[in-house]
């Protein structure tokens, strides 16, 4: 439905903090902490999703599913997966790819 990673690039777009997104999905901060520190897709209380999702949606934000197409205009935040990419450190293969001679971003 929603992955943390999606939460968490939905709140900079936004440019809020988390306490401001329990605010607008009226959920408690320590809620909004737990689903964003999940691994992934986040589970909980079907209800509570539903309030996350709408509090974004109704400020602007377009959640995109795997393999789904944007259907709206603006700007938006999509992960690609790499084939190549070392589990053990994330996001490598992208910088790797686009430019193999710089040296690596710890």
């Amino acid at each position: 439905m929603i992955t943390s990673q999606q939460m968490r690039a939905a709140r900079a777009l936004l440019g809020i903090d988390q306490r401001q997104l329990a605010e607008l999905a009226g959920l408690s901060l320590p809620t909004i902490q737990r689903m964003e520190a999940s691994n992934g897709q986040v589970r909980g209380v079907v209800d509570t999703l539903v309030k996350v999702i709408g509090a974004l949606e109704s400020n602007g934000i377009e959640l995109l599913g795997e393999y789904s197409s944007s259907v709206g205009t603006g700007r938006g935040v999509r992960l690609r997966e790499v084939a190549d990419t070392d589990p053990k450190r994330p996001g490598r293969g992208l910088l790797s790819a686009k430019f193999p001679s710089r040296p690596e971003i710890r």
